[in-house]
């Protein structure tokens, strides 16, 4: 009972002072509306810039937007809100004429706004000045700025890639004309076709040298056989011819052996000039490659210049802000009077406790006292 009465006593203590609430509301709005008024009106032009992947890349990867990936998105938030651009923006739109000799970093703090938009490859250039149409050239200028930076950056590093390549082709291509040099010297200082023909006619003359063997053999063989059928004086000039016979024969097996002596010397020779030869077209073959390839790698390099970097469009250049983007003046008028009411109540909320306080300590003095009398 005592918490519904002092519920009633609370409710009808802040209805009796209901002209303190109205007037607390009221003073707060006009002072809301009379500062509102009395401000500087500022406007915000914002531009809108894509961030598209490089175009040789996945489609499929370039469609998914990872969390990684975002977050290396906010490396463009730097390009359009370096102090170097900000400061050039100051002095091609005259702004130290607006704003004094402020730092660089207040003015760019209250007037710049630079951010990728939740979830998305999109930058977002916020200007705000007084001056709707200035705000909104600076804003396109910044985001033109951005745009330009990260193609000079593509595009320089395009130029390293490609001189990088470039540079590897010239040496291979001078490391290609140092083996073809040496092959054409080693085809000069190493011929093979002479060894060879000079082989060839070895083995013609050794069949020849082995048909006249066969030959004499039997010459022999037959002289043998006759001798037996011959008269003494016969067998002598037979014994002689069989001795001049076998003296041939003997001078044959010798020139057999040199032959084949030296075409065992032009074998391992002609073995080792192939060798040379084997190696040095295979280092031609490896170095005709490796120019090929760098070739086709410098040409696809120089095809691909400019799409190997993210690239930066504009999709929103903005336009000119028509409606003031502070003072809000709803939303003042709004809080001035939730703070006009809100404070009124606390204030007489504060006053009747402590009213309540003073008289519950009277009544707790008066019972003393009454107490003291009684006894």
């Amino acid at each position: 009972m005592s918490e519904s009465f002092d519920v009633l006593r609370y409710t009808s203590y802040i209805r009796s002072h209901w002209q303190w609430i109205a007037i607390s509301c009221v003073v707060a709005v006009a002072l809301a509306l009379a500062v509102s008024l009395a401000m500087e009106r500022q406007y915000t032009a914002v531009t809108q810039i894509v961030i598209e992947p490089p175009a040789g890349s996945d489609l499929r990867a370039a469609m998914t937007v990872s969390p990684i990936y975002l977050e290396s998105l906010k490396t463009y938030e730097h390009f359009a809100a370096g102090d170097q651009l900000f400061q050039r923006a100051i002095g091609q739109f005259q702004l130290r004429a607006l704003f004094g000799t402020r730092p660089i970093e207040t003015i760019k703090k209250r007037v710049l706004r630079v951010g990728i938009v939740r979830n998305t490859r999109i930058l977002e250039i916020a200007v705000t000045l007084p001056d709707a149409a200035k705000a909104l050239a600076i804003a396109r200028y910044l985001a033109q700025a951005t745009v330009d930076i990260n193609r000079t950056m593509v595009v320089e590093g395009d130029q390293d890639l490609v001189e990088g390549i470039a540079r590897q082709e010239r040496d291979a291509r001078a490391s290609l004309t140092a083996v073809d040099a040496a092959w054409a010297h080693l085809l000069a200082e190493e011929p093979v076709d002479a060894l060879q023909g000079a082989m060839s006619q070895a083995g013609n003359l050794r069949s020849t040298v082995q048909q006249q063997m066969q030959s004499t053999e039997l010459e022999i063989a037959d002289s043998a056989e006759r001798q037996k059928h011959l008269t003494d004086a016969q067998q002598t000039d037979a014994r002689q011819e069989a001795a001049d016979a076998s003296a041939r024969l003997e001078e044959m097996r010798k020139q057999l052996q040199a032959i084949d002596r030296q075409n065992a010397e032009r074998e391992k020779l002609l073995a080792l000039r192939m060798a040379h030869r084997d190696k040095m077209e295979a280092d031609r073959k490896d170095a005709q490659a490796a120019l090929g390839s760098l070739e086709t790698r410098l040409r696809e390099t120089r095809g691909e210049a400019g799409y190997r970097g993210d690239r930066l469009k504009i999709i929103d250049p903005g336009v000119v802000p028509e409606r003031p983007s502070s003072p809000n003046l709803p939303l003042n008028v709004a809080a001035a009077l939730l703070l006009g009411l809100v404070l009124p109540i606390l204030y007489l909320t504060f006053a009747l406790s402590y009213q309540e306080q003073r008289a519950g300590g009277r009544r707790t003095e008066f019972h003393s006292v009454a107490k003291g009398r009684d006894g």
